[in-house]
Order: C-alpha cells, then sequence, then structure tokens
C-alpha cells in the first residue's frame, strides 16, 4: 500500500533543536511513524517533555542536552546515536536561526555569527553522521532546515536570510557529493506558528496581515512541516536529493514587513 512508503520503521532519527516547535514537531512524527529519535537542544526540561510524547508513541528517545552552538557538540550526536541504538539512518538539521537586525547594525560578527550556527554545525553533524548512514545497506537521508528568507528579499534579515540561503545552496551541493547512497534535501518553512511567532498569534492585526499576505490565508503548523520532513526521510521520498520544498503556504514574497524605516 502506498501509505507502508511513508513508514520508517526501526529507523534511527537525530533531530537537532527538538526542545519545541518544528523539531519537536519532527522528532514526535518521525517516533509516530515508527523510527526511535535522539533528540538535542539546551534545554533538558523541554527535551524530557517531547521525549515522553516519543515514549507514548512507541518508540525509544535519546535526550541529549547540549549547546548545538559548538560543533563538536553537534559532531557528538551521530556517536551518540549509534551508541544508544546500533545505528543512524535519519539526520535533521533543525537548529539555527539569528536576530532580525536594521542593515546598519548589522556587524560583521553577526553574519559570521548566523552563518556559523546555521551552515557550520550543520556541516559538522553531517560530517560526523556520513560514516554511520553508509553502513545501512540503503544509505540514509540528511534533512536541513531552512527558512523562505532564504529566497525572498526582506528588511533586517541580512544576517539570517544569507545564511539560510547559503545553507540551500550547501544542501545541493552536499547532495552532489553523497548520491547516490545518501540523499540529502531541504525544507524552507514560511510564517509557522511556533513560539516564535507568538507575538504574532497574540496581536490580531499583525496575524491578519501575515495570512492576508499568504496565498493560503493561513499560518503553517508545525505538522505542516514534520510532514514534509517524514516524506523526505521515507521511503515515499526515495527519488528526491538536492531539493528544498518550499512549506511557505504559496508566498513568493515576504508575507511580513518589519517596520525598519527607510534611510
Amino acid at each position: 500500500m502506498i501509505l507502508d512508503r511513508f513508514r520508517i520503521d526501526d529507523r534511527v532519527a537525530i533531530v537537532t533543536g527538538a526542545g519545541r516547535g518544528l523539531g519537536a514537531a519532527i522528532a514526535v512524527g518521525f517516533a509516530e511513524a515508527g523510527a526511535d529519535v535522539v533528540i538535542s537542544s539546551r534545554s533538558e526540561g523541554e527535551l524530557d517533555k517531547v521525549a515522553a510524547r516519543v515514549r507514548e508513541a512507541g518508540r525509544r528517545a535519546l535526550v541529549v542536552a547540549a549547546d548545538l552552538a559548538d560543533p563538536d557538540a553537534a559532531a557528538g550526536l551521530a556517536q551518540a546515536a549509534v551508541d544508544e541504538f546500533g545505528r543512524l539512518d535519519i539526520v535533521v538539521n533543525n537548529v539555527g536561526g539569528a536576530m532580525p537586525r536594521p542593515l546598519l547594525d548589522t556587524k560583521p560578527k553577526h553574519l559570521t555569527q548566523a552563518f556559523d550556527f546555521n551552515v557550520t554545525n550543520a556541516h559538522a553533524l553531517i560530517l560526523a553522521a556520513v560514516p554511520h548512514l553508509l553502513d545501512n545497506a540503503d544509505g540514509g537521508a540528511i534533512i536541513n532546515i531552512t527558512s523562505a528568507v532564504g529566497r525572498t528579499p526582506g528588511r533586517a534579515y541580512a544576517a539570517y536570510g544569507t545564511a539560510k540561503g547559503a545553507l540551500a545552496q550547501y544542501t545541493r551541493l552536499v547532495a552532489m557529493d553523497l548520491n547516490p547512497r545518501i540523499r540529502v534535501n531541504g525544507i524552507a518553512p514560511g510564517a509557522i506558528l511556533t513560539s516564535a511567532l507568538d507575538v504574532v498569534a497574540d496581536d490580531e492585526n499583525m496575524r491578519a496581515q501575515i495570512e492576508s499576505a499568504t496565498p493560503l490565508h493561513r499560518l503553517g503548523d508545525p505538522e505542516d512541516v514534520a510532514a514534509a520532513a517524514l516524506f523526505l526521510a521515507s521511503p515515499a521520498g526515495s527519488y528526491l536529493t538536492g531539493k528544498i520544498l518550499e512549506v511557505d503556504g504559496g508566498i513568493v514574497i515576504p508575507n511580513l514587513d518589519l517596520p525598519i524605516p527607510d534611510l
């Protein structure tokens, strides 16, 4: 049956930034589809709640509280997965971010920090994971979470948007290096209703502005991104590599204008 192609039974996945939001939704979605999951972020309390949801789905969870701004900590997750579960099949690089800043307040260090947090750390985990993925007869899957801001112009996103755009191109390049054994794809979410958008959810006018500027006229749900991740990680997505799925409600221009005045 076609639905069987979306199963990832007895696979082992790493999901970074998994304490809440997109990472938590992806980790729980993977568990519901049959996978054991290594979840990591800085907050052990948040991770424990996600781990409980994974176990409620009947799968095993390994909590690794770590500062994933450190490439060594990110890389260590690959060995932790193998030590605990004996294999590694799927890697989701979800941790990332950068604060919006007006251009003239964006210092060179902000670009460097954004690149390191969003790209360098993903690279460190991928380097550590690839030898384990190659141990599997069918290789494995890597998913990098980029952003719609990596391809759409908007004020105050010079650091974040540049880093996410770089991660998208990195995804395409690495896919070529790892063909045909390991598939590498990305997801570019738009405005998803996570804690990062709490201010939007609480402001009816701002929420209405975003929804009206989004072709599907709604904010995204974390499970929208989790479903895309499951597709890319599972046999259902086995003929995709080097691609970026745009889970953004259909936007082609930014759907939220930050109040940054003209110079």
